[in-house]
């Protein structure tokens, strides 16, 4: 399934502080922890708990998110299936970083170990 330009362009205006409350919420009702959360989007993006926060207080897109970040070297090892689309396929590059993300995060709130979580 490929992505459309509209598709792309919702998400790189989403804001990225208005998404975090779910991902809390989706990996807490799994039994797994907020600082969980955060060391995955850590192993990501480089961003700590603490640029978490002053990103999300800045109300950052998901563009402007992504543009900051130091992406994980390791970041092409994510694929599969998510939202509907294989990971390996889209070619929209924010598109595709939003989707490790939200791939990560899935895969946390379903009990995977850390260690292959973050592809070590």
């Amino acid at each position: 399934m490929k992505t459309t330009p509209q598709h792309d362009e919702r998400i790189a205006k989403m804001i990225f502080g208005s998404v975090y409350p779910h991902y809390i919420k989706k990996v807490e009702s799994k039994g797994r922890s907020v600082e969980e959360l955060d060391q995955v989007i850590e192993w990501l993006t480089g961003f700590d708990s603490k640029k978490l926060q002053e990103l999300i207080e800045e109300k950052v897109t998901f563009d402007t998110f992504f543009k900051r970040a130091e992406l994980n070297p390791n970041a092409h090892l994510i694929t599969g299936i998510i939202c509907g689309y294989r990971i390996e396929e889209i070619e929209n590059p924010l598109t595709k970083q939003a989707r490790y993300m939200d791939k990560l995060i899935d895969e946390l709130a379903k009990g995977r170990k850390m260690e292959k979580i973050l592809r070590q």
